[in-house]
């Protein structure tokens, strides 16, 4: 759910900004030849997270996963690894709205206030 009043591309730049990339940081990084890589550390779906034991998702098929990503970044001058949590949302069968055969992201949350625990 987005904020009432909220301009969704708005939050969607907020959300992608707080994984550590903007217009700025993403020239920068092209510049030193940089990239940046993760893998999944941990993933707890659903009643596994409190917040949403408290607040079940509104309709079957809706689930819910707080992914703790192991993130590496490279570039010709340094070396940093960090640990990010990364909220997603995924709308699967038997949603009436999912894709008959396969789930579809509908929100990732970066941000710390953002982010179901």
């Amino acid at each position: 759910m987005l904020p009432d009043g909220s301009n969704p591309l708005a939050v969607l730049v907020q959300e992608f900004e707080a994984t550590g990339v903007n217009a700025g940081s993403f020239a920068f990084l092209a510049s030193q030849q940089a990239y940046r890589s993760a893998s999944v550390e941990s993933l707890m779906c659903d009643a596994e997270l409190a917040k949403v034991r408290e607040q079940p998702a509104p309709w079957a098929g809706l689930h819910v996963c707080t992914v703790s990503l192991q993130v590496l970044e490279q570039s010709t001058a340094t070396r940093n690894s960090y640990r990010a949590p990364v909220s997603v949302m995924v709308n699967c069968p038997p949603a009436s709205t999912a894709p008959r055969d396969r789930c579809a992201m509908v929100a990732f949350y970066a941000s710390p206030s953002r982010i179901v625990y």
